[in-house]
């Protein structure tokens, strides 16, 4: 079973595999060597990168690693173990590994510092060397956590009668899972507002709660609430600081009471009022909140039953109507005390006189008809209606034949009271101008009727204008301009848009939306108006992003004002320059003027401004080469000769003007055309003065020799051609040169022995123009030579060159700036060419009869010599073969 399990192991695997079942498989082995297992116990900080020494098992052990066979160190609960620990199985030394020991989280539940243990077990091995080691890693603490409140805003309510020095726990305290003094030391408020301070408190388990004291007097009304930001600091070197929001709400508490804004009110009532008249309005104010503020109007206790029910006091709106028929034979004046009650307030106190005017023959009477809605002697107008809207009508009666009646509006406001049309006695009470809301909310009028006798009766009327959703919200900027730098985090804050409503209730309340050409980068709090940008921004992809912002109410219909949202992303240093290609290959021709312009090199940088800019310098190459910064042109210093050197490569740098600089590198390859400014060079013969020995029984058609040359140029200006232009000596038309090769062929026999010489022009294809050099080749045509000196006397002499036959190219290739003139002086010549064929026949006489007495001596010997002249030849045109291969390469 053992084997079938471990069938894919090495075969060294499969023996410590069997070494180890066998350890734990025996009860004998298992309890000699256990029982002498050891213990080692290692400290390191947590959060220690990768590959850091923990300790070494074998030399703690004091083992001889000379042993044979060495040492294997093992290490079980390798799932465990492995995650934090590398163990080097030959030399015992544990490193941490790629998983970085985080304490809080190997450890959760190690808050009482009681110390946070990775235990391992090690074997070993070989089994004659087994031992069981414990090791026991205790895991130090490091300040790697920073304070956490468990909720980003912490609310507390405060009554504002609070005592000085009262305390009130922060039961949100924050929480660091950092260990001693590296947990939370102490707390304290960013401001105070010179009424608070923190004080901290230590439970018995050595938990620190924040205690908020009150160092002075609280007033509601004076401030409602207080917002602070709440810091926790821990221990550590340095602090790491963790905070909240601390709102401090100030709860409202009795402590005010009603008071009236008029405590003293007079009324003249006349003696005819109908019952429902309203005769006066009392307000008393508490500047408490809710339950605190609320007030009621109740007659006093001093005021008469009789009087309460003549005279009616509403308890909430404190208006007072009418509520019988007035007796003015029993009272003409009423003293009404009113009381202004809140709870647990000594009520305020008030008086209203109200005197009654007997009427003999009866006052005027007022009597109201509203057009508008009415409640309670209160008319609700919106704000809407046009001008000369109807508000009520009012009809005065009780008026005599001859009686005359004044009846006008008394109050401010945008109204008028006027005969309507050309009814007797009746008023119309219309508006004059549109209403607004917002600039005043309730008009109290009075209507008064005055007769010829000085009788006068009061209508009071108030007027309450209802709001409409008639103002759109208007944004504090039209056009919004914001700057954010680029490689900015998600969720960037931007800006707070500002909006306001001039409506009540829901109709100001303003909502924030993106317009429709807004991009879905950019998001905005609908409450708030905070606008955000949810990913980075890059400047070289979009430097201006322009869109529309609305500010909408809640009111119907809706109503929404709109503005710019200019977002300009400034440019920071985040790319390199570079060039428009990889690498830069330019052709210049040879002899190319010093300081001329070779080629440009574009280069580019995304960034603007002074990270846009950028400068190029040669790397290598610069007494040579160098480079115009405003345009990339790169220049030479001076003339370049290909034949000299004809690729040059150049390492071009681009650095940008950001901080810190950017910067790229190109390869500049410049490579040099050739120009046809070498003639060829005559390789051989190797000069004018030099001869080859041509036997006289030469056969037409053999070749007796060939001129080499080369030229430095390439291309076509080093393809060469061979002519013979002039020639001394033999027939025209006796020798034929190949004119790419240069093989100088014999076409016809040679009849005379002596010096024959050849003028060869070696000419190349260049253009312009092309460039030539000439050679004196020379034949010697004899069995042998016997006199070197006599020829090297003919060589030097003086003498005129016969013009050959046309050559080839003639026709096909320009002359070379030298021309061959064809003997100009014929006369001259003439005469030296027949002394001169004197002289020769001489020399030939000589020649022969010195030869014919000497011939059978030598015989076998010039036998013998012209071998060695035929391998000379040979050999003369294996040099020559050798010398084109070299020209070839």
């Amino acid at each position: 079973m053992f084997n079938s399990r471990h069938i894919s192991l090495s075969k060294r695997g499969g023996v410590w595999g069997l070494c180890i079942f066998l350890l734990y498989s025996s009860p004998l082995s298992c309890f000699a060597n256990f029982s002498q297992a050891k213990e080692l116990i290692y400290k390191i900080k947590e959060g220690l990168p990768r590959g850091t020494f923990i300790g070494a098992i074998g030399v703690d052990l004091n083992l001889d690693f000379t042993v044979e066979p060495p040492f294997l160190f093992s290490l079980l609960q390798k799932k465990v173990s492995e995650q934090y620990v590398n163990l080097n199985n030959s030399s015992g030394e544990l490193y941490t590994s790629a998983t970085e020991i985080d304490r809080e989280t190997l450890c959760p539940d190690n808050s009482d510092g009681q110390g946070c243990v990775l235990s391992l077990d090690v074997f070993v091995l070989p089994q004659q060397y087994f031992q069981l080691v414990k090791v026991k890693i205790h895991i130090e603490d490091v300040n790697d956590n920073r304070p956490k409140f468990p909720v980003d805003e912490i609310t507390m309510s405060v009554p504002e009668n609070t005592p000085i020095n009262a305390r009130y726990a922060v039961e949100q305290s924050a929480v660091d899972p950092d260990l001693g003094l590296h947990g939370v030391q102490t707390y304290w408020l960013v401001n105070d507002f010179g009424v608070f301070t923190l004080d901290v408190e230590e439970n018995e388990g050595g938990e620190l709660t924040p205690f908020l004291i009150v160092t002075d007097a609280l007033d509601r009304e004076t401030q409602a609430e207080y917002v602070t930001d709440i810091i926790a600091e821990d221990g550590g070197t340095p602090p790491l600081l963790g905070a909240a929001t601390l709102k401090i709400v100030i709860t409202d508490v009795n402590d005010n009471c009603p008071q009236y804004t008029e405590s003293q009110i007079n009324v003249t009532l006349h003696g005819n009022t109908t019952k429902g008249a309203h005769l006066a309005r009392l307000h008393a104010f508490d500047p408490d909140l809710g339950a605190n503020a609320q007030i009621s109007y109740a007659y006093s206790e001093r005021v008469p039953r009789d009087t309460r029910s003549l005279f009616h006091l509403d308890k909430i709106t404190g208006v007072i109507k009418l509520a019988g028929k007035i007796d003015t034979g029993t009272a003409t004046f009423y003293k009404l005390t009113i009381l202004a009650n809140g709870p647990g307030c000594i009520p305020a106190v008030a008086t209203v006189s109200v005197r009654i005017i007997k009427v003999v023959t009866g006052p005027p009477a007022i009597i109201p008809r509203y057009i508008a809605p009415e409640k309670d002697g209160v008319v609700t107008v919106k704000e809407s209606e046009p001008t000369f809207s109807p508000i009520a009508f009012f009809t005065v009666k009780n008026i005599g034949m001859n009686q005359r009646v004044d009846c006008h509006l008394e109050g401010t406001g945008p109204f008028r009271l006027g005969p309507y049309q050309l009814l007797k006695n009746e008023y119309l009470l219309e508006t004059t101008e549109p209403l607004d809301y917002e600039k005043t909310q309730e008009y109290e009028l009075i209507v008064v009727a005055k007769n010829s006798r000085d009788l006068i009766i009061k209508t009071f009327l108030k007027v309450q204008v209802l709001d409409e959703n008639d103002n759109a919200p208007v944004f504090e900027q039209s056009l919004v301009k914001i700057s954010v730098e680029e490689n900015n985090p998600p969720n960037t804050f931007l800006t707070q848009l500002q909006a306001t409503d001039q409506d009540s209730g829901s109709r100001g309340e303003v909502i924030y939306l993106l317009g429709g050409d807004a991009p879905g980068i950019f998001l905005v709090d609908r409450v708030t108006g905070v606008l955000t940008v949810a990913t980075t921004l890059d400047r070289e992809e979009k430097e201006t992003y322009r869109f529309i912002v609305r500010a909408v109410d809640q009111g119907t219909p809706r109503r929404e004002s709109i503005a710019t949202v200019v977002v300009t992303v400034q440019d920071r240093n985040d790319n390199s320059p570079r060039f428009i290609n990889k690498d830069f290959t330019f052709f210049v021709p040879e002899n190319f003027p010093g300081y001329g312009e070779i080629g440009v090199l574009s280069v580019t940088d995304a960034d603007a401004g002074e990270n846009g800019w950028v400068a190029l310098s040669i790397l290598n190459g610069s007494d040579i080469f160098m480079i115009d910064t405003a345009r990339g042109a790169l220049r030479a210093k001076t003339s370049l000769d290909r034949e000299q050197q004809g690729t040059y490569q150049l390492w071009i740098e681009a650095i940008d003007g950001g901080e810190p600089a950017l910067s790229c590198i190109t390869m500049v390859t410049v490579l040099l055309l050739d120009v046809n400014d070498n003639p060829p060079i005559v390789l051989f013969p190797q000069s004018n003065q030099s001869y080859m020995l041509v036997l006289p029984n030469t056969l037409p058609g053999t070749s007796i020799t060939e001129v080499y040359a080369v030229d430095k140029d390439t291309g076509m200006n080093a393809v060469i051609a061979y002519s013979i232009v002039k020639r001394k000596g033999g027939e025209p038309g006796s020798f034929a040169i190949d004119p790419e090769t240069g093989n100088i062929t014999l076409k016809r026999e040679l009849s005379n022995r002596g010096l024959y010489s050849l003028l060869v022009k070696v000419s190349d294809h260049g253009q312009p123009e092309p460039l030539y050099s000439t050679v004196m080749v020379n034949f010697f045509v004899n069995e042998t030579v016997s006199n070197e000196s006599y020829i090297q006397s003919l060589l030097t002499r003086e003498a005129d060159i016969e013009v050959e036959e046309r050559p080839w190219y003639i026709g096909q290739m320009r002359e070379g700036p030298e021309r061959y003139e064809l003997f100009p002086c014929q006369p001259v010549l003439i005469v030296l060419s027949v002394t001169c064929l004197g002289l020769f026949f001489m020399v030939v006489s000589l020649t022969s009869y010195i030869c014919c007495k000497r011939f059978k001596k030598h015989r076998k010997k010039s036998s013998e010599v012209e071998i060695p002249l035929k391998r000379k030849n040979d050999s003369t045109q294996v040099v020559n073969r050798k010398l084109r291969q070299i020209s070839n390469i």
